[in-house]
């Protein structure tokens, strides 16, 4: 059996010299958002906890958020040149072929070397020219699949993975029922209890007699949900909510400087919430994008939530993702196009309807799927053992 060095986490085009390893190695690949690099993690952790001697690397883009999360996370990736296609400037598309070409050269030879026992992917650009090649090599591969529509590259592996975890019912549309395992998707690790609770007001400087609107826009933040409150700013001040408003770093500038004029205790305006578990804790109604990852969380913690699908992903996957909270009344949705207009008004009316946030919630919380990185690995060790 080769063996591969200990190296110190990295982030590289190159990848870890043979030398010293264990027979329990995994390739997870994937990222370019929060949405798809915290399951990776979390699925990670959750194999290396269950194989303490475990060998894991990650396949990522260069230049995108997994480069610098994963090493973070205590991971080596590797990065491919890998990016998307260019749907307006086709033109553009030539480069991207050759990159991809590239990619699929260099994921061969990362993936000969390392030896997987089975290659996880998770979306994201990088999935598609690792998961195709550990096809063509014969590896396992396990999908998890976290939308509830899936990808192109995911349908393209419909007969060609060992297993699809998902996280919404219904998938069958896509995948060989035969090959699916309805898991959830892994979130990043959040404790909610009493005390912790208690020290979230305490570290908002908030009221617990108070209601308590989270605006969230996902790791980068949405231009349009910081529109919607920024126009509202002047009737949000004017009643006794309180807000925590995570504007993403492109705008956190322009937006702070529109709440200036509203110096106010009950609104906390920030660029990243560090503290997720203490955001969540204080809030009594989420309005955010419908990633994924972000869903999953709701669910989990039970939240009543306003969602606002983004209009810049594939395959519209995301209003896809709201609806099927919608139609099971754990969620309300509002378009982008119509957000400025209308979702801040919905939110006041929403957070003063005691009834509704309460069936909301309890809605969404029958939705949450626990474990699911512990599930997943499950799945994980069968088809490595297959």
């Amino acid at each position: 059996m080769k063996k591969y060095e200990k190296l110190k986490p990295s982030a590289s085009t190159d990848f870890p010299l043979p030398s010293e390893r264990s027979e329990e190695a995994f390739i997870i690949s994937g990222g370019g958002t929060g949405g798809h690099i915290f399951p990776a993690i979390a699925i990670a952790n959750a194999l290396k906890k269950r194989l303490p001697n475990v060998e894991i690397l990650f396949i990522g883009a260069e230049g995108r958020m997994e480069m610098e999360k994963v090493p973070a996370a205590g991971y080596n990736i590797v990065g491919l040149p890998i990016r998307g296609l260019d749907r307006k400037k086709i033109w553009r598309n030539f480069k991207t072929l050759c990159l991809l070409a590239k990619s699929m050269r260099r994921a061969k030879k990362v993936i000969r070397t390392f030896a997987p026992n089975a290659v996880i992917g998770v979306g994201g650009y990088a999935s598609a020219p690792t998961l195709r090649t550990a096809a063509k090599l014969n590896i396992p591969i396990l999908v998890q699949e976290q939308n509830s529509y899936a990808g192109v590259t995911n349908k393209w592996l419909a007969h060609k993975a060992a297993c699809f975890c998902v996280a919404y019912e219904g998938m069958e549309r896509f995948f060989p029922k035969e090959k699916i395992v309805l898991t959830g998707n892994p979130i990043r690790e959040l404790k909610i209890d009493n005390k912790e609770v208690e020290t979230a007001y305490h570290y908002f400087n908030f009221s617990p007699q108070k209601k308590t609107i989270l605006v969230m826009g996902g790791s980068l933040g949405a231009r349009t949900l910081n529109q919607s409150v920024a126009a509202y700013l002047k009737e949000l001040m004017n009643t006794d909510v309180q807000i925590v408003w995570q504007t993403g770093k492109y705008y956190f500038e322009e937006m702070k400087q529109k709440a200036s004029a509203y110096s106010n205790n009950r609104l906390i305006i920030t660029d990243f919430i560090a503290c997720m578990d203490y955001a969540y804790a204080v809030a009594d109604l989420v309005i955010s994008r419908a990633g994924a990852g972000s869903i999953s969380e709701l669910c989990l913690l039970g939240k009543a939530s306003i969602l606002v699908p983004s209009p810049n992903v594939a395959e519209d996957h995301q209003t896809h993702n709201a609806m099927a909270l919608v139609n099971k009344d754990a969620a309300i949705m509002i378009r982008d196009a119509e957000a400025v207009e209308k979702l801040i008004p919905q939110a006041l009316e929403l957070i003063n309807n005691e009834p509704r946030l309460h069936t909301l919630s309890a809605n969404s919380a029958g939705m949450g799927l626990k474990n699911s990185a512990e599930h997943i690995v499950d799945e994980i060790l069968k088809i490595a053992k297959a």
